[in-house]
């Protein structure tokens, strides 16, 4: 015949258990939710080096710019262009003096048209900023850095990028 606990007490390894499975759940959401913000600020990472090449591609600039681009003779600045991001890597790095893990970016791009390696810095300059900002814009953390946006910040995280590799 079985007995029934009629005094509401639980059993020792009954709580034993329950307090295991907790410890678990939280060890996992805090892993989880770490890869969730490097998962979130990859995505943005990879919109703002769209963005920028977009941008670039659609020779859309601030009328300061595009002066800047004609004093510099640098034509295919001035014209519509495809660039096209071939991939991004992160080089993940030691700690920053915020405690923030850092991380830094390379984009590879492609585009026939710039040829010149002034032409690609320049180009390279204007997707690495739009790199950055769209990573502290998703994490709304533009006062945390400086008007370049260099690094970009996120709660655990701070993205600096390379010069874009052209391939």
């Amino acid at each position: 015949m079985i007995r029934k606990d009629n005094k509401g007490q639980i059993s020792v390894e009954l709580l034993l258990l329950i307090s295991i499975i907790i410890i678990i759940i939280i060890g996992v959401s805090i892993t989880l939710n770490n890869e969730t913000e490097l998962t979130k600020a990859m995505a943005s990472a990879r919109q703002g080096a769209t963005e920028g090449s977009s941008i670039n591609g659609l020779a859309i600039y601030p009328k300061e710019s595009y002066d800047e681009y004609i004093g510099k003779n640098l034509d295919s600045m001035t014209h519509t262009k495809s660039i096209k991001i071939i991939k991004i890597d992160k080089k993940v790095q030691d700690k920053d003096a915020l405690n923030k893990t850092r991380i830094q970016l390379k984009i590879y791009a492609h585009c026939q048209d710039i040829k010149t390696t002034n032409e690609k810095e320049t180009a390279g300059d204007r997707i690495n900023y739009n790199v950055r900002k769209s990573i502290s814009t998703s994490f709304n953390t533009q006062n945390l850095s400086n008007a370049l946006f260099n690094p970009a910040y996120t709660p655990h995280y701070s993205f600096t990028t390379a010069n874009v590799q052209w391939v």
